[in-house]
């Protein structure tokens, strides 16, 4: 696989994305052997002139940072890019590395239909008028050497104007898909959701045996290594969890990704603290006393198991949820989700949840099951660690395009991402995971919520009251209910 990324000069000097990336190109968690850049650099951003787009002197030197070569060409040279794409393209595949080719050119036209470009830049317009394009220059030279006679240049251009637009129809024939075709096979077998779907949740329990031998496999550490004292505590508890029957947030949580481990589910989650968890409560990776080793219980299921996989990301967010959007794309039968370290910081990654989360559905018909899990407290932790913004998405809910919810108990988080896999249906999950219910003693769930026949309750009722003495009802969620 290559990936390719096009951009033009003014984005790739004046988007941060640009550089949030570079800096995931060799992490573990997200590199793909190197993106090749295309930069198409027509030196019209917009209406600016270049030298009011950047302050470095080439606009692809954000590469600089992680020592990414970059090739400079004259794009009128057909032969010389075609060289330039090939050299670039053995350095990639050598090294593994993002590489970077700057194709030095014009726009023939304005930014769009109606612009004048001449009104910014009359002095550079007059000079492109009057110059020759790519196609027309390279004709010439084939004509001169006597590679290709004039007919023959315009028989070729002919037939790929064709076949533009025979693939133009046909894209719009395949535009009702959900998936991209390279990926028709991923999706084979899911749909687009409907307003019933939501009325109800499926049936997620798993069998009561099963449970509890998952969860003694993912609350056990090797013997013949040794873990710090509160590690090694903290397991001891969740051990007498198992004995007990009664699970935690913690517990609910790690057993959703192992049980779907275990059904054969791919799960992979990453953010900032994501393993041990912002508030230290998931330690889904434990390090060895007095080294660098990792070890991670849900990896040690059962030999059958599908692949868990948790990342601590760079200090991104609009960089790595995108790429979870992605992945979650391309892996629609695993789970896939980001979490924020602080529950607001999603505002770092709006421009993600803007245009794909909220809105792909509708714009591109492209379904997409991401869990963004967004972990908060009004706990005396200051403005800026408070509130995961939960307004936000409400404003941005329409018909059924993503779901906003509080999984309130353990039991109900747990069924909550299981039925994100086990419905015929992908739609975007925005969860809002709570703080000082982690440890409370009344946030616990009985092992027999967990079990066959149980789903996802939508609405949680009040046990500890008498329905006959109720005069009013209030609605609340969270810790509130907690």
């Amino acid at each position: 696989m290559l990936p390719i990324l096009i951009h033009g000069d003014a984005a790739v000097a004046g988007q941060g994305i640009v550089y949030e990336l570079l800096q995931m190109s060799q992490v573990d968690a997200y590199k793909t052997g190197g993106s090749m850049h295309i930069v198409l650099n027509n030196q019209v951003g917009f209406t600016t002139n270049y030298i009011e787009a950047r302050s470095s002197t080439y606009c692809t030197d954000v590469a600089k940072t992680t020592l990414s070569p970059v090739f400079h060409v004259n794009g009128d040279d057909v032969e010389a890019v075609i060289y330039t794409v090939e050299l670039a393209l053995e350095f990639r595949q050598e090294f593994q590395r993002d590489v970077f080719i700057d194709i030095l050119g014009y726009r023939k036209h304005g930014h769009n239909e109606g612009d004048e470009p001449r009104f910014t830049q009359p002095v550079l317009y007059k000079a492109i008028a009057a110059h020759a394009d790519p196609m027309q220059i390279y004709a010439q030279k084939l004509a001169d050497e006597g590679s290709i006679t004039a007919d023959d240049s315009k028989e070729i251009e002919n037939n790929f104007r064709a076949r533009l637009e025979s693939d133009f129809k046909t894209a719009k024939d395949v535009s009702q898909s959900m998936a991209p075709s390279s990926m028709k096979d991923r999706w084979e077998g899911l749909r687009f959701s409907k307003p019933d779907d939501f009325l109800k949740s499926p049936v997620t329990g798993v069998e009561l045996k099963d449970l509890k031998r998952i969860a003694q496999a993912i609350t056990s550490l090797p013997e013949d290594k040794k873990f710090i004292a509160k590690v090694e505590r903290i397991f001891l508890d969740r051990r007498k969890m198992v004995t007990e029957g009664r699970f935690d947030w913690a517990m609910g949580e790690l057993l959703a990704y192992a049980t779907l481990c275990e059904e054969g589910h791919n799960v992979r989650i990453s953010g900032q603290d994501t393993k041990r968890g912002t508030f230290s409560h998931r330690h889904a990776m434990v390090r060895v006393e007095d080294s660098d080793e990792e070890y991670y219980p849900l990896e040690h299921i059962s030999k059958k198991q599908a692949k868990f996989e948790i990342w601590n990301s760079i200090l991104s967010e609009y960089g790595v949820m995108g790429y979870e959007y992605g992945y979650a794309m391309t892996s629609p039968n695993a789970l896939t989700l980001w979490e924020a370290q602080f529950g607001d910081f999603f505002n770092g990654a709006q421009i993600i949840v803007d245009q794909f989360i909220a809105g792909a559905e509708q714009k591109w018909r492209r379904a997409n099951g991401l869990v963004l899990l967004l972990p908060h407290g009004s706990e005396g932790q200051g403005p800026e660690h408070s509130s995961c913004r939960v307004e936000r998405f409400l404003e941005m809910c329409a018909g059924t395009n993503m779901q906003v919810t509080a999984g309130t108990s353990p039991a109900n988080f747990f069924h909550l991402l299981r039925r994100q896999v086990h419905r015929p249906f992908r739609t975007p999950l925005v969860m809002l995971a709570p703080k000082s219910p982690l440890r409370h003693p009344l946030c616990v769930s009985p092992i027999e919520d967990f079990g066959s026949g149980k789903g996802y309750q939508e609405v949680l009722d009040d046990s500890w009251t008498t329905p006959k003495n109720v005069k009013r009802v209030v609605l609340c969620m969270g810790k509130f209910h907690a």
